[in-house]
């Protein structure tokens, strides 16, 4: 079995066990050579390490009872994206409206500001330029077909 194969297997097991967790989604999913398996899922509200238990047990039962893998020849990983990761999917775009990101353009040049609407042409954010009574708040609108990456920032 081709590990194209064994990974759309997968999938579609992590399918029905995500059909009744509606506020959670999968970020990604990635297979490595040694048949290990690591799954980012995220929650409208975040998600909690006991959610990712619970879906890596049930999971993990379900590709055992499939049978794929009749050595027990497999690894399953499943977590949060984790804060440092960029946002890849339009779920996580809308959950985090409201909160500071920065923003690597398709050129490479680098925008920071708060996100402040997101639909399925992109992007706005909202800066400031300047200093003191100098300061000039903006707005941005930055297609997705513009942007590398988007990674939220942690401002204290």
């Amino acid at each position: 079995m081709s590990t194209e194969e064994k990974k759309l297997q997968i999938e579609a097991l992590l399918q029905s066990v995500m059909e009744n967790e509606a506020e959670y989604f999968v970020v990604s999913f990635k297979i490595k050579p040694t048949n290990n398996f690591k799954i980012f899922i995220d929650g409208d509200n975040g998600i909690t390490i006991e959610k990712c238990v619970q879906i890596n047990r049930k999971l993990y039962k379900l590709i055992e009872e499939a049978g794929y893998f009749p050595e027990g020849d497999f690894s399953l990983e499943i977590s949060s994206p984790g804060i440092e990761e960029p946002l890849k999917i339009f779920r996580q775009y809308k959950k985090n409206i409201g909160r500071f990101v920065e923003v690597v353009l398709s050129d490479e040049t680098k925008k920071d500001g708060k996100m402040i609407e997101v639909d399925e042409i992109g992007i706005r954010i909202e800066f400031t330029e300047g200093k003191g009574k100098k300061a000039i708040t903006q707005q941005l609108v930055i297609p997705f077909s513009n942007i590398k990456t988007t990674t939220v920032q942690i401002k204290f």
